[in-house]
């Protein structure tokens, strides 16, 4: 019994100082992952607040404190235990090897990341396409991930991997935008007149740019239409109201001044259909082989 007890009490010191290390560690513990959060936070409203600094790199420079401090913090609270930590940091060198053959993806993901965030193709707030289909506004460039958010609300999440090897255009870099608007003309109409009521009406317009010109000339023939390209340059912000806009009242316009819609139009020549505009410089059907004049009258083809 007495040798139980002197046992015992022989034990007490080394539980005392288990608990003792368990708690300092506990607060260590406690005190690093706060401090990570603060030291984060911190960064990222002062990077936020500086003009020099571009916002699609704060998410990055965020976690890089975060996870510095954090990983210090482990390493401490082991060396408080008697753990070596060089040794520990010999082996997770080694296993990092492993690890990084195992997550080649992932770390694909990681280079990408930081790719773009150097070379900076594309910026929070950014309105991008890429080659792959997807589309969106830059909301975040992650270390791994990019987020998108389309035109609907629909949040897109993307590898880096896959954005970096994509094409990307970018509609919002450049702080204009063209327009190029064909408006169909039937033949027949005043060309000339309908070019000089688009060129009062594109010169009236509130978003229409100055400078450049807009630019209004022929572009092609078609079957039935002289296609007119009006060709305008807008501000980035102004873009998508003002396409809408001239679409809308250049449509308007025409149908004001009289000009006809540019539908489909068919002269018909012995039961078969034939494009205006083809049967001759004219636009008037062919006779038929044995001379006679065949029955001709404007159709408009079958609803599909």
């Amino acid at each position: 019994m007495e040798n139980m007890y002197l046992g015992f009490a022989a034990l007490v010191p080394k539980f005392f100082d288990i608990g003792v290390n368990l708690v300092i560690a506990l607060l260590i513990l406690i005190a690093g992952w706060w401090l990570s959060s603060i030291l984060g936070n911190w960064v990222r409203r002062a990077a936020q607040r500086s003009p020099r600094i571009d916002a699609t790199i704060v998410p990055m420079f965020y976690s890089a404190v975060v996870w510095v401090v954090r990983i210090f913090t482990v390493i401490a609270v082991l060396a408080r235990f008697g753990v070596q930590t060089a040794s520990l940091i010999a082996v997770l060198g080694a296993a990092s090897l492993a690890i990084g053959l195992a997550l080649q993806g992932t770390l694909q993901n990681i280079s990408a990341g930081i790719m773009l965030l150097v070379l900076r193709p594309i910026r929070a707030g950014e309105a991008i396409a890429l080659s792959s289909g997807t589309d969106g506004t830059v909301a975040e460039v992650g270390l791994f991930l990019t987020r998108l958010v389309k035109g609907d609300g629909v949040h897109v999440t993307l590898p880096n991997s896959v954005v970096w090897n994509a094409t990307i255009t970018n509609f919002s870099r450049n702080t204009t935008r063209k327009l190029d608007m064909p408006v169909g003309i039937r033949y027949g109409d005043d060309l000339d007149q309908a070019m000089a009521q688009l060129t009062a009406l594109v010169d009236a317009h509130p978003m229409i740019m100055k400078d450049p010109a807009p630019v209004i000339r022929v572009n092609e023939y078609r079957d039935n239409v002289v296609v007119v390209m009006v060709s305008v340059w807008a501000e980035v912000g102004k873009y998508w109201e003002m396409r809408g806009d001239l679409l809308r009242t250049t449509r308007q316009m025409l149908d004001e001044k009289g000009f006809k819609p540019p539908v489909p139009v068919y002269d018909v020549s012995n039961g078969q259909p034939q494009a205006a505009g083809e049967g001759g410089a004219t636009g008037q059907p062919q006779p038929a082989g044995d001379g006679a004049a065949p029955p001709t009258g404007t159709v408009l083809p079958p609803p599909r």
